[in-house]
């Protein structure tokens, strides 16, 4: 028998070229981006009141912390590492922003960058957890996580801090062009700026190949400990940024801001189509997770749904994304 006639070319295996706009689109981002539409639908439906230019400007509004938060999140994702501190990481920077300006009367100019900088040295003490005291990041964060919870009630004895100059509570409710706020401004720009450094800067390369394989990576004459501590380290200052936009947006700082947003903030970058074994990961998929999470809350909230059924309803959907995530990278292995 004649093999060549059964034996087919490597050439001849590849899939066919996807075209140029889709290129500039991960891979595995068309699965979410489906949902994303299938959710926009059903709830276009649902509610009169949904698919509006106001209700859609409002879940901007609503999912910029949460985006923010979420950026950070990917770059630890994809070095295969978790973030679980972020939310009080948030209130900390939060506590630390309200207690410079009103009980030490620090101007509100140079409290904002010493309140990024609090959560960029939380997350500076994370990584060197993980990299110097080799605790594994669960560990690691967790730590912080209870840490940080913990100096946002001391700093102010847990009670609120209520009461900012008109200028900075400006950035969350004044729209410029008719419907762009400041803090939303900022973080589209910062989307653009980590999408161009994830797929385009070598730097962005390095945090690819310590996600599929740390050892591979130092090898290479990747810096493996000192990007992982700088990767955390731009987590907490992501969650420093974040504490001002919330803070700015409800005219107030909380102690108990940022509950449960270490979660949505996994579950929008896992939903986006990253794994949690690291490697995977993009800020498009991110983005995608981000809205599927803003939309779902919204519409829910606009059909009258508890939210102690939204928070199921949400966990679902994070057992849904983490279980096709097990079976792509199963499929994957046996390929």
């Amino acid at each position: 028998m004649d093999t060549k006639a059964i034996v087919q070319h490597p050439a001849e295996l590849k899939p066919p070229p996807r075209p140029r706009l889709v290129k500039l689109l991960p891979s595995n981002i068309g699965g979410p981006l489906i949902g994303l539409v299938l959710l926009v639908l059903v709830f276009s439906f649902s509610s009169e009141f949904f698919f509006s230019l106001r209700n859609g400007l409002n879940i901007l509004d609503q999912v910029t912390v949460l985006g923010i938060l979420a950026i950070g999140m990917t770059a630890v994702i994809v070095i295969g590492g978790i973030d679980l501190s972020v939310g009080s990481v948030l209130a900390f920077s939060m506590m630390m922003l309200g207690w410079l300006y009103q009980d030490q009367a620090v101007p509100l100019g140079f409290a904002i960058p010493i309140s990024i900088a609090s959560g960029m040295l939380a997350g500076l003490v994370s990584g060197g957890l993980i990299t110097y005291a080799k605790l594994p990041p669960f560990i690691a964060t967790l730590t912080m996580m209870s840490v940080a919870r913990g100096l946002a009630n001391i700093l102010t004895e847990g009670r609120q801090i209520v009461g900012y100059p008109d200028w900075f509570t400006s950035l969350a409710t004044v729209r410029h062009f008719g419907f762009l706020s400041a803090t939303v401004g900022l973080f589209l720009v910062m989307l653009v700026v980590a999408w161009v450094f994830l797929r385009f800067r070598a730097g962005g390369r390095n945090l690819y190949a310590m996600g599929g394989s740390p050892e591979v990576a130092r090898l290479s004459g990747i810096k493996v400990r000192a990007i992982t501590l700088w990767v955390y380290a731009i987590s907490g200052a992501l969650a420093g940024i974040a504490a001002v936009t919330l803070a700015a947006r409800l005219d107030s700082s909380q102690p108990s801001a940022g509950l449960s947003l270490e979660l949505d903030a996994i579950a929008a970058v896992v939903i986006g189509g990253a794994s949690l074994s690291g490697g995977v990961g993009s800020i498009g998929g991110t983005l995608v997770g981000v809205l599927i999470i803003g939309v779902l809350r919204n519409g829910l909230n606009l059909l009258g749904v508890s939210p102690f059924i939204q928070q199921v309803v949400i966990g679902v959907v994070i057992a849904l994304a983490v279980t096709i995530d097990t079976l792509r990278r199963r499929s994957s292995t046996a390929r």
